[in-house]
């Protein structure tokens, strides 16, 4: 058992013998399940064809998809300009489960309110809740700003938000140029990348009205991330246009109160960008999208509203559309691309000539979100990378068409399979059946890799860790998969997943261990 002065953690803890006899006594006398046989029986079948068609054929039912809901995405957008509070109208538990989230992504504490909704409020509106939390918000948490968004109980019953801020400033709740930018972000529909673009769009229309605005007028070319968790890839787009010499806007940055340092004192807010800059958003030259399959509302908005005509770069991941989003830089700023991105991209063309043997040929599964997924597909057939099956819970039919014209580029694509709409249980069913040599994607995909080598080691699927949420590995976040110093953590990871792989099977003295290689 535990003592204090030798305090186990979950491993090795429960292997004590104790500690094995009360499951054991717990499953046999609470959990009436079915014998062990009946178990394994039952998961070999689920492991078979038949049982992959089954799955396919599912309707009504979704199991691990690979999203979030809206919420979630629009908190993250939120939280990327200057002191702003998040405010979710709906309930407490909704709220918690958002602030955990991103905690165990970020490894930060996360600063969202909410009005806590419940079941009067259900019945009667939430109005009451609006009113008085805001009025709680503005007098207790030293914001600038509240970006607000929704939950499903607020939605489903109709709350008419707009009214509900409206009536908050005409009865003194809070003040009446107090900023309080909106979005409606139900749960039941889209996903987290969805609230992400409800929220921007929210927030531009509240402070940029089209009146009296000259499109290039301050010089600027206007970033947009889109629903980006790695914050390297903030500062290397930043970096990138600061190394180019060109004067940028980058429209939601939240890297540093998502990495803010230990200084012995909590900092509610950190870093963001201004409500100034937002306001002189429309003078920019124009706005580059840099996730544009997933930002459809936002791009609508800017180019009716702000008039900017946006150019259609894809994701900056891998080496030619990184390419084309410096060039496109290039050509709209009038600056050429320096010596020093030149000189970068040369060394990710060297990393990759190094290590093209372990990676031609390679068979990876994939999933994640939509823009990413593009990036990461791209690199990979740059890298001589199969990417055998595609997963996108999050897809719609656009981006379905787009990533088909990425897998017909090249040759290493053309036996990948595109699943939209799917989930991680139809992956699973993929790895048995089709088995690739590894999963890449978020921490979710740790079920897929420990299923298949319960059904035996040359059965099992590694995961490498690329996406969102990484929950089960530290720092990860930090790292940057855009621009060439992007492609140099995602080739370095790949490389190095492969390695390790082939030590793990190579390490019996006497049996495997022919392939011991300390060069490779």
């Amino acid at each position: 058992m535990q003592t204090i002065d030798k305090i186990k953690p979950c491993y090795p803890l429960f292997q004590q013998p104790e500690y094995k006899a009360l499951l054991a006594a717990k499953r046999e006398g609470f959990e009436e399940a079915p014998g062990a046989d009946r178990v394994a029986e039952t998961f070999a079948w689920t492991t078979t064809l038949e049982y992959q068609e089954l799955n396919f054929k599912r309707e009504a039912l979704t199991i691990n998809p690979a999203k979030v809901c809206q919420p979630l995405g629009g908190a993250l957008c939120g939280l990327g300009f200057e002191k702003t509070m998040v405010y979710i109208h709906g309930s407490q538990g909704c709220v918690a489960y958002f602030r955990t989230y991103f905690n165990r992504h970020f490894k930060e504490p996360i600063a969202f309110i909410a009005d806590s909704m419940t079941e009067d409020a259900a019945v009667f509106g939430g109005q009451k809740n609006v009113h008085e939390g805001l009025q709680n918000a503005t007098r207790l948490y030293d914001a600038k700003m509240i970006a607000v968004c929704t939950t499903c109980i607020a939605e489903v019953i109709g709350d008419d938000l707009g009214a509900f801020i409206g009536n908050a400033r005409k009865e003194g709740y809070v003040d009446k140029d107090f900023p309080i930018p909106y979005a409606n972000t139900p749960s039941f529909v889209g996903s987290h990348i969805t609230g992400w673009d409800n929220m921007w769009e929210g927030i531009a229309k509240y402070f940029t009205p089209k009146e009296g605005k000259v499109g290039g007028g301050n010089g600027k070319l206007n970033i947009v991330p889109g629903f980006e968790t790695y914050l390297g890839n903030y500062r290397v787009i930043k970096r990138m246009l600061t190394e180019m010499e060109v004067p940028y806007s980058l429209l939601c940055d939240p890297s540093e109160v998502l990495d803010t340092p230990a200084t012995g004192e909590y900092e509610m807010y950190a870093g963001g960008t201004t409500i100034d800059e937002m306001k002189d958003a429309p003078n920019a030259i124009t706005t580059l999208f840099l996730q544009p399959t997933t930002l459809e509302k936002s791009r609508k908005f800017v180019e009716s509203a702000w008039q900017h005509e946006v150019p259609r770069t894809p994701i900056p991941m891998g080496v030619e559309w990184t390419d084309e989003f410096l060039m496109t830089v290039s050509a709209l700023s009038g600056k050429p691309v320096p010596a020093s991105l030149t000189t970068e991209r040369g060394r990710l063309i060297d990393m990759m000539t190094d290590s093209h043997a372990w990676l031609h040929g390679k068979k990876m599964a994939v999933f994640g979100d939509p823009d990413f997924l593009l990036g990461l597909v791209k690199f990979m057939l740059e890298l001589g990378i199969e990417p055998t099956h595609i997963l996108c819970s999050n897809s719609n039919k656009r981006w379905e068409k787009q990533m088909k014209k990425v897998l017909e580029s090249s040759p290493y694509g053309i036996h990948g399979k595109i699943y939209g709409g799917a989930d991680l249980w139809h992956l699973r069913s993929l790895c048995f059946t089709d088995k690739p040599d590894f999963v890449v994607g978020s921490s979710y995909g740790k079920t897929i890799q420990r299923d298949t080598l319960h059904k035996g080691a040359e059965f099992e699927v590694p995961l490498i860790r690329l996406g969102f949420p990484i929950f089960d590995r530290h720092h990860l976040h930090r790292m940057t998969t855009l621009g060439y110093e992007g492609g140099m953590y995602i080739l370095t990871t790949l490389t190095n997943a492969v390695l390790e792989r082939l030590d793990e099977q190579t390490k019996y003295m006497a049996d495997t261990d022919y392939n011991f290689d300390v060069v490779r």
